[in-house]
């Protein structure tokens, strides 16, 4: 690790945040070195400040504390991730004892220039009452592979000599800050602080002064420890188990992770996976060490609320029997589940407390031979946590090569886990109703593919988009501008095509919940004119695509074991078929009945399956349906009309004088995802009342 400062970039971010000091402006700069770091912060991790002047409400310059605002990433960084708090009344508060949690950030908040900033790290009482101008924290990992170690502070001094002072482990908040500053005081000539099992603090009067001594102190840490492992393998380790593909194993993990919720209607609790595999990670998977490293404490406490404390390392799983695998991992997983709920209970009794038990399921499964897999509500999540894991996992082979890994105690770990300040970083939103499901649509380059995708990730889901037009896919994925969702190139006529649409999207998510066949092409032409080649096109597509579709879905879900929607965008033209439109019609009302019939099929392991009968859909400018593209003309014709009259004949017809749009298709399919209603082999209309076409 070495300084990445550069004289021109300083210089750059002088001038284009001119509007604010210079200071901050250089604080910005050396933030932003320090987020892009992954061995020093991940996902918010440390913060960052500088002490400067500023004007309040009356134009009076008073002493003010920048200092990293929630929300902010140390990465990408701006000046009003950095809010400004009157430093007089921060300082203040070192006269006191004790000062609780919450009158802690109350006045914080009320030391705030500007009342509408983001709330201020929970640190800023630690960088107000150190006196140095610039201060740079981090939770860096060659740091923290030398502190988790029950000589923790002997190891630092050996190593750091006296550039450093330590402060021993105290919960962040008020007793952290005083703790600290505390300590400068007995050692005004060092360069940092190094905080017991949380990490390191420099400081400097400029910013980059403060930013160097930390890259200096981590780089030192880091070449004691790589000068101690060598060349050696960093754990003992057992041979590798030859392992099955990801996508084997990815739904049986996702399904033995889904939350049993007690509610017939909604009866999991489902996670999006994130998969990881690195050196690192399978020599840990496999290392004789590798089951009492997973479960030790992270290696600092903040990680408790994204990864929980213990992993779930799965001992010889057998991967030739995917069956007993399945059911290994429910009984770990279960395992896991008691286990938490024991520690909760067991603290909350010893600390004579009450508090709301969080999930207990775990968010870091660890295979040997295939890699981990982090679960989060989100993609989002998903990924942080599996960053992290990551991370720690080398930490942790670090420590463990050079002594002996030690991580926080229980009681002081759960009350991390428990602390508000801490939860408050994760957020209180509710759940959107279709939060940790994974849809896979069809025909999602197309109109109502983008507008059924659409209303799916409102919705929370997480989407698959697979067309046999990559270009519009490309395309429909730009408009939508999502990180969850993903594209896949596909053929629906093709068993090969769809087997591999599952599995990969099996991989990029863990499993499917959801499916939308969609894919559909039209062809015009009365019967006794209508070519054969034309006929089998429309079956190809509409029916026998449908039924790979179904019959790859069905699969799945029942492997995955924790039921799933399927969701057929069908027509008006089952029950109200149109003349010159026989191939289409009736290759729809075959795929309509296969439809039917998996809701017989799929009733016993929990997969419904309905129709959507949707009349005319045009589309939009961006996105003109390729169908009507095709068939307008002929439409048109057939009823003599103009084809740019088409949408407005379509919306004249039916009850309601409505225009059927791709959104509306998307609110049906979203319906029916919800499971909102006991419901399965049903057919919706969304074609604004037509009385030929309603189900009968």
């Amino acid at each position: 690790m070495e300084s990445r400062w550069s004289d021109g970039e300083a210089r750059t971010f002088r001038e284009r945040f001119s509007q604010v000091t210079e200071e901050l402006a250089l604080r910005v700069y050396t933030s932003r070195l320090i987020g892009s770091e992954s061995e020093l912060v991940l996902h918010g991790g440390g913060n960052t400040s500088v002490k400067s002047r500023a004007r309040d409400l009356y134009g009076d310059e008073v002493d003010v504390l920048c200092v990293k605002g929630s929300g902010w990433d140390l990465a990408d960084i701006e000046p009003p991730g950095l809010p400004a708090v009157r430093l007089e009344p921060l300082r203040k508060l070192r006269t006191l004892d004790a000062l609780d949690d919450e009158s802690m950030v109350a006045e914080v908040r009320r030391a705030l220039l500007d009342a509408a900033a983001p709330n201020p790290s929970v640190e800023t009482l630690l960088h107000a009452f150190l006196p140095h101008r610039f201060i740079d924290h981090s939770h860096a990992d060659a740091i923290l592979a030398l502190t988790n170690q029950p000589d923790g502070k002997a190891r630092v001094a050996s190593v750091l000599g006296d550039r450093v002072a330590w402060v021993p482990y105290i919960m962040p908040g008020f007793a952290l800050a005083k703790l600290a500053a505390d300590v400068l005081d007995k050692n005004l000539d060092v360069d940092g602080l190094v905080l017991e099992k949380h990490g390191l603090f420099t400081f400097g009067d400029d910013a980059r002064t403060s930013y160097e001594r930390h890259i200096e102190i981590v780089a030192c840490a880091k070449r004691a420890i790589e000068d101690q492992i060598g060349d050696q393998r960093p754990l003992d380790a057992r041979p590798v188990v030859a392992a099955r593909e990801v996508y084997d194993v990815a739904h049986l993990v996702r399904g033995a992770l889904a939350e049993e919720t007690g509610d017939p209607d909604h009866p999991y609790r489902r996670w999006i996976l994130e998969h990881r595999t690195s050196n690192e990670i399978m020599h840990f998977a496999a290392s004789e060490l590798g089951s009492y490293l997973a479960t030790a404490p992270p290696i600092t406490p903040d990680h408790v609320i994204r990864t929980k404390g213990p992993y779930l390392l799965v001992q010889r799983p057998p991967y030739r029997d995917l069956a007993a695998l399945a059911e290994q991992l429910r009984s770990e997983v279960a395992g896991y589940r008691d286990a938490y709920r024991e520690y909760f209970r067991r603290n909350v009794e010893s600390k004579g407390i009450e508090r709301v038990p969080l999930d207990p399921t775990p968010r870091i499964v660890i295979l040997p031979g295939l890699g981990l897999f982090a679960a989060g509500d989100t993609r989002r999540a998903a990924r942080i946590a599996a960053d992290i894991a990551e991370h720690t996992i080398t930490t942790k082979i670090w420590a463990a090569s050079i002594g002996h890994y030690e991580g926080l105690d229980e009681g002081d770990l759960f009350d991390m886990e428990y602390w508000s300040l801490e939860q408050a970083k994760l957020g209180t939103a509710d759940r959107p109703p279709l939060a940790g499901q994974v849809a896979l649509v069809t025909g999602g380059g197309g109109a109502i593919g983008e507008g059924v995708a659409r209303k799916l990730l409102e919705a929370g889901a997480h989407v698959v988009l697979v067309d046999i037009d990559d270009a519009r896919l490309a395309s429909v994925a730009e408009r939508l501008e999502s990180s969850a969702c993903e594209t896949l190139e596909c053929d629906v006529r093709e068993e090969g095509d769809l087997r591999d649409a599952f599995r990969r999207a099996t991989e990029l998510f863990g499993g499917i919940d959801l499916v939308v066949p969609n894919a559909g092409v039209a062809k015009t032409g009365a019967l006794d004119q209508l070519e054969l080649e034309d006929f089998e096109q429309a079956v190809a597509v509409n029916m026998r695509g449908t039924f790979l579709t179904v019959r790859e879905a069905l699969a799945h879900m029942k492997l995955q074991g924790t039921g799933g929607n399927i969701v057929l965008i069908s027509t008006k033209n089952v029950f109200a078929p149109g003349a010159q439109f026989g191939a289409y019609s009736a290759s729809k009302a075959g795929a309509h009945q296969i439809g039917r019939i998996a809701a017989l099929e799929g009733a016993e392991a929990g997969v419904r399956v309905n129709m959507v009968n949707a009349d005319a859909v045009f589309g939009t400018p961006e996105n003109p349906s390729g169908l009507w593209q095709d068939v307008g003309p002929a439409r048109a014709e057939a009823r003599g009309l103009d084809p740019e009259d088409l949408p407005e004949y379509y919306r004249s017809r039916n009850l309601l004088k409505l225009r059927v749009t791709a959104d509306h298709v998307g609110n049906a399919v979203v319906f029916f995802a919800a499971q909102a209603t006991p419901t399965t082999g049903a057919t919706l209309p969304v074609d604004g009342g037509l009385p030929d076409a309603s189900p009968r």
